[in-house]
């Protein structure tokens, strides 16, 4: 108790600190709140990591970061989710970047979700894993980045998320359970209160559905139903993707759908795939509502990889090519702007760092934009109506992907097995 009390009063000097030295003390241009932001079509939000290299180690620069963000701009994209807050300097290389162009730009416009990693104790460490107990030094240094961060460019950071995936339990090299998680959110709420956080920041943590209650039972806890009142709104992760190999019922072809074409076939499969993703997203949505919650419930993470040479590819579930890939970025688009859903697709760019071992694993895969500056399929109406004209990344004019040739993205479609085979 003493020493997190100790804590607590350093956080506060250093909050306070943060709001006296503030370089953005006076904040020019356009600023919303997290409220206004969130569900407003008009804001689309991205996951994005920017990147580049096999490690992380190798961390993007601001000027890498500002081209990166110029691009997301043109595509209308005006709020970023990141995760690790202090570890790699890329989030705060992030924010300075925007802060940099909306210095340039009075009607630049870009905000953040601002995530704190949170592992329990033993995580990544060779030790055993004691998910009841949190790895407290390196959780404190995470909430104080994104405390500093936050009071700094207040103008820019509107949603502080406590954990990625943090208590889902398949997650096994690091989850929590839900006290860790809302002892934090607890910790940032109070500094709102005191006035050592702006008081428009929403807290929340973003976490897989089964985590918010939307699956096994035996997330249905005490604390979780604390977790749901504590913060400002939930943020949701739905990966229909994943689930065509693990869970893979509504991905197979009913034996109805046996005398229609490949694409056919492939089209119906993608809606089914979207009406999964809606399914998680209403079971949490019951869940909070049957404890007598009412938050706003957004989607934190859901996306779809084009390539891979795993359990996602030709001779696993099919799932993986760029057409699929735009029918669900599209259809999600589509489902989430009509009923003022907030969705961070999953991702701006494809990074390699995430399955170092294998270049062609589908976690390298997610993004809409390659490491070739290649915009894939689900971008070509944007690259033809010459939005990306002038933008360069690494160098590289930002082209299509296969040449342009649609024949030749055809070719890499496969629909997915019957479900009686």
């Amino acid at each position: 108790m003493k020493r997190l009390l100790l804590i607590h009063i350093v956080f506060f000097a250093l909050a306070f600190m943060s709001c006296e030295s503030s370089p953005n003390k006076e904040i020019k241009g356009i600023n919303l709140t997290a409220a206004e932001i969130l569900g407003n079509p008009n804001y689309q939000a991205m996951s994005f990591g920017g990147f580049r290299e096999i490690t992380r180690d190798s961390v993007p620069s601001v000027s890498d970061l500002k081209e990166d963000l110029k691009i997301l701009s043109a595509m209308n994209i005006k709020v970023l989710r990141t995760y690790n807050s202090q570890q790699y300097p890329h989030a705060e290389n992030l924010i300075k970047a925007i802060h940099s162009l909306k210095q340039e730009d009075s009607e630049f416009e870009m905000y953040m979700m601002l995530g704190a990693w949170i592992d329990a104790k033993g995580a990544w460490t060779g030790e055993e894993v004691i998910h009841d107990v949190e790895s407290l030094e390196n959780n404190t240094v995470e909430i104080e980045a994104t405390v500093r961060l936050a009071n700094e460019y207040p103008d820019i950071v509107k949603v502080i998320a406590v954990g990625n995936e943090a208590m889902v339990k398949w997650a096994t090299s690091y989850f929590v359970t839900p006290d860790i998680i809302l002892k934090w959110v607890t910790y940032l709420q109070d500094l709102k209160k005191e006035g050592s956080l702006p008081s428009d920041l929403w807290i929340t943590s973003s976490d897989n559905f089964a985590s918010w209650g939307g699956g096994d039972a035996s997330y249905h806890t005490e604390d979780l139903t604390s977790l749901f009142e504590a913060v400002d709104y939930v943020s949701v992760h739905t990966y229909p993707f994943h689930d065509t190999h693990y869970n893979s019922d509504f991905w197979l072809a009913p034996d109805e759908e046996q005398s229609l074409s490949d694409i056919e076939k492939t089209d119906l499969a993608m809606i089914r795939a979207k009406e999964y993703s809606m399914s998680q997203y209403q079971a949490v949505v019951d869940y909070m509502t049957s404890l007598g919650i009412q938050k706003p419930v957004h989607i934190g993470e859901t996306g779809w990889a084009s390539i891979t040479n795993s359990l996602y590819g030709p001779e696993g579930s099919k799932a993986t090519d760029e057409y699929k890939q735009k029918l669900f970025y599209d259809q999600m688009r589509e489902w989430t702007n009509s009923e003022g859903i907030s969705c961070f697709y999953f991702e701006a760019f494809d990074e390699k760092w995430k399955d170092q071992l294998n270049p062609m694993g589908s976690e390298n895969h997610f993004g809409l934009i390659n490491l070739n500056g290649e915009a894939k399929y689900v971008l070509w109406d944007l690259v033809d109506n010459g939005i990306f004209e002038g933008l360069t990344r690494n160098g590289n004019s930002i082209t299509k992907t296969f040449n342009g040739n649609e024949e030749e993205v055809m070719k890499t479609v496969l629909p997915p097995s019957s479900a009686s085979d």
